[in-house]
């Protein structure tokens, strides 16, 4: 199998597809590599498509310890994926834990993205929510490990912005239920603990966000309630951000409707290669409703 080792000496498995520039999917927290089937085989007829597997998530290393895992290592490791293969740069393209990442890896390693696709983004992010989200990342900790994986999935798998995935397409949701269920239970805990309740909230990285200059997606679904006023948020703060939101859809939006997020991404990709991606005109920002002064 293959695999790329980490600075602190975790094995992270890949798996990659195609030829061409590069594409690297990072996967959301209740997902695993497997989410990305469906972009790995449209986009790897002209990309050199990468995913693989967070620490803490099989067939990668599952650490012990709730301190090797944090935002800033889930970040390195997409960059310790590329060194291994030996790609200077990538497109990176990452859904919900994934799209945290692929923010930060904007912020920490700029010169090494060729773009950014920032999907499913905003858990906890809001300042009103921030305790409340902490709260709920220790009840499923706490659930993961005193009742198993294939438990928790029962439950965790439906949340208010999951459903929507069922109703669309129920053969879909329960292979992602299935297979939510087979990840490690120890992983899964101290993903939360050390990575989704230790992350700082997006609304404390104005600065950042406004210094980034990579061609920036942001995506999301309009039912994806926590991730709406984020989105909002990164597109007014990223010069070099659009912002795209799918109809009827809620959070796991690259399952649930595969056709639409390949295309939005694949139209984003397509500009960026082809150098017409902009960055926004200041004059866009005016302090003006119209433009016209009194």
């Amino acid at each position: 199998m293959p695999y790329a080792t980490t600075d602190d000496g975790v094995r992270l498995w890949f798996e990659e597809t195609g030829a061409g520039s590069p594409v690297v999917f990072v996967h959301e927290f209740a997902a695993d590599h497997r989410s990305w089937e469906a972009q790995m085989r449209h986009f790897g007829q002209r990309h050199r498509c990468i995913t693989y597997g967070a620490r803490g998530y099989p067939p990668s290393n599952v650490p012990e310890k709730a301190s090797s895992y944090s935002q800033v290592r889930a970040t390195d490791d997409i960059a310790a994926v590329m060194d291994h293969l030996g790609i200077a740069k990538a497109h990176i393209v990452g859904l919900s834990m994934g799209g945290f990442a692929t923010l930060h890896f904007g912020f920490r390693h700029p010169a090494r993205a060729l773009s950014l696709v920032v999907a499913g983004v905003g858990y906890g992010a809001e300042k009103e929510q921030q305790a409340k989200f902490r709260a709920e990342v220790e009840v499923v900790a706490k659930s993961l490990l005193e009742e198993g994986m294939v438990a928790f999935a029962g439950k965790y798998a439906y949340g208010p912005t999951r459903v929507q995935f069922e109703n669309k397409d129920p053969r879909g949701f329960a292979q992602f239920k299935k297979e939510l269920g087979e990840h490690s239970a120890l992983g899964s805990a101290n993903t939360q603990i050390g990575v989704q309740g230790a992350r700082p909230s997006l609304y404390e990285l104005v600065d950042e966000m406004r210094a980034l200059a990579v061609p920036t997606l942001v995506l999301t679904g309009d039912e994806d309630w926590p991730c709406l006023a984020p989105a909002l948020l990164m597109k007014r703060e990223i010069a070099s951000a659009a912002l795209a939101v799918m109809p009827n859809c809620g959070h796991t939006i690259n399952l649930e409707d595969p056709d639409q997020f390949n295309r939005i991404v694949g139209d984003f990709i397509g500009q960026v290669e082809a150098g017409r991606w902009p960055k926004r005109d200041p004059r866009a920002m005016s302090a003006s409703i119209t433009g016209m002064k009194s």
